[in-house]
């Protein structure tokens, strides 16, 4: 929460650090002339300045007088020492590339007093935000109503803020508020009295989705008593773990972070399938391609490639490529691929075993149907079995479709006799889906060549 003495305090810490800077180089300065060697006064006039434009892009960099650092005292004092690491290591590459001559005795006596000078203002800082708070009331005094799961949890919450001083909560039970009648109860005004009578600014209710109703009758005797009045809502009783977003001034509430709804992450995702599947297709695919199809069509006739509706982003079909490696038969749209299966050629036992029948989905990457890395496209029927049969089945559906994913490299991959293994399989995509990362397409990429080198069980 934002106050006056948060809002100021980047001001002020930024003046002082500025000002000691500029103290503890001139003491340097002038005390490396008495006793070392002389310094021109060009020379200090320069370097002054330098010195001052380092200091704000380290402080910069690690966001020190940034309302997320400033406040926790703890973030200021880590923010302090890697600033002036970093100004050191700036400062010093400067002098050694502009060839500046600067005395070691210089140098030793500015950072020494440099530091010695921002443990002092540290601790002056300190000591001084303590004697404000003790007997100034710098912080905001806010309290909560109400002693329910959620209010407690929000409770735990302000206190950890330095800029809230919590006065704790007014009511020692979640009791209601509105009488049959629909009129606020006594004791609900008595408790929003006494919080204005001991200088409350800020009053937190949390109420549960079917108390909503009580809002309007305390909201009218909040201010009444010149208290403001805010309401967290408490979701701790529902089942599902919602996740509170904006859209303009509308509060949204999804049930789960889905990283790939934002248009970034998504673009990122989409240039890394590009770029992957033309190196795969130009440097692998084109000589590859017509060894494979010479070989399949020995072995066993019909087209070289494959082709099979299968479910897509948002359930959409689409057809699917792969290299054929069964004889043509009339179950493939409905019959998975078991192990001694008659249908699988020679050829294609080797393929699906190196998971080289595969390849050809990286046009399908190209075009955009599919993802390098994502939930592996299901047949139709498949997809219409186990939406009847598992819960959140269709939730895997949101993401694009992808030759590898987080539950094949988990080992969720190939046949699926029993039903609890396709339930496992959801569940990866699923964290998957909401945890999703850049790094996290890399890993399970490296994953899926490691497996490929060492040969999966379930690859037939």
């Amino acid at each position: 929460m934002q106050t006056r003495y948060l809002y100021l305090l980047r001001f002020i810490l930024a003046f002082t650090d500025f000002f000691l800077i500029n103290v503890c180089f001139f003491v340097s300065y002038y005390l490396s002339n008495k006793y070392i060697s002389h310094i021109p006064e060009h020379v200090y006039r320069q370097n002054i300045l330098t010195c001052n434009l380092m200091w704000l892009t380290s402080a910069g960099f690690v966001r020190l007088y940034m309302e997320d650092t400033i406040s926790k005292l703890e973030n200021i004092y880590s923010g302090t020492w890697r600033s002036v690491a970093l100004h050191g290591v700036l400062f010093m590459f400067y002098l050694f590339f502009t060839n500046t001559d600067f005395s070691r005795y210089f140098l030793v006596c500015f950072y020494t007093f440099l530091i010695v000078g921002f443990i002092l203002s540290r601790f002056t800082g300190t000591a001084l935000e303590a004697v404000l708070s003790r007997y100034f009331g710098i912080r905001r005094p806010v309290a909560v109503l109400g002693n329910n799961q959620g209010a407690r949890k929000f409770a735990a919450y302000l206190e950890q803020q330095p800029s809230i001083h919590f006065h704790g909560f007014l009511g020692d039970e979640d009791g209601y508020y509105i009488d049959s009648n629909g009129e606020l109860l006594p004791a609900a005004v008595e408790q929003l009295k006494m919080a204005a009578e001991s200088g409350v600014k800020d009053v937190y209710v949390s109420l549960t989705p079917e108390r909503m109703g009580d809002a309007p009758f305390l909201l009218k005797e909040a201010e009444k008593q010149c208290v403001r009045l805010k309401f967290v809502p408490d979701l701790t009783a529902t089942t599902a773990a919602f996740k509170i977003n904006h859209m303009g001034e509308f509060p949204i509430l999804s049930v789960r972070d889905e990283p790939l709804e934002d248009i970034r992450n998504r673009f990122q995702k989409r240039l890394f399938d590009i770029v992957f599947s033309l190196l795969v297709i130009t440097f692998v695919l084109s000589w590859l391609y017509p060894i494979l199809a010479l070989i399949i069509k020995i072995q066993s006739p019909g087209p070289v490639l494959f082709k099979q509706l299968r479910s897509g982003r948002d359930n959409q079909p689409f057809w699917c490529y792969k290299f054929r490696s069964m004889k043509l038969n009339k179950e493939s749209d409905v019959k998975q691929a078991s192990i001694d299966d008659d249908r699988v050629t020679p050829i294609g036992k080797f393929m699906r075993r190196t998971s080289i029948d595969e390849l050809p989905q990286f046009f399908n990457v190209l075009f955009g149907d599919m993802s390098v890395v994502g939930p592996r496209p299901h047949m139709l029927k498949h997809t219409e079995k186990y939406r009847a049969l598992i819960d959140q089945y269709m939730v895997r559906q949101f993401l694009k479709p992808g030759i590898t994913g987080w539950a094949q490299v988990n080992g969720y991959r190939g046949e699926t006799r029993d039903d609890s293994l396709m339930k496992k399989r959801v569940e990866y995509d699923i964290w998957y889906m909401e945890r999703w990362s850049a790094m996290l397409d890399v890993r399970i990429i490296f994953l899926t060549i490691l497996n490929i080198l060492k040969g999966e069980k379930t690859a037939y």
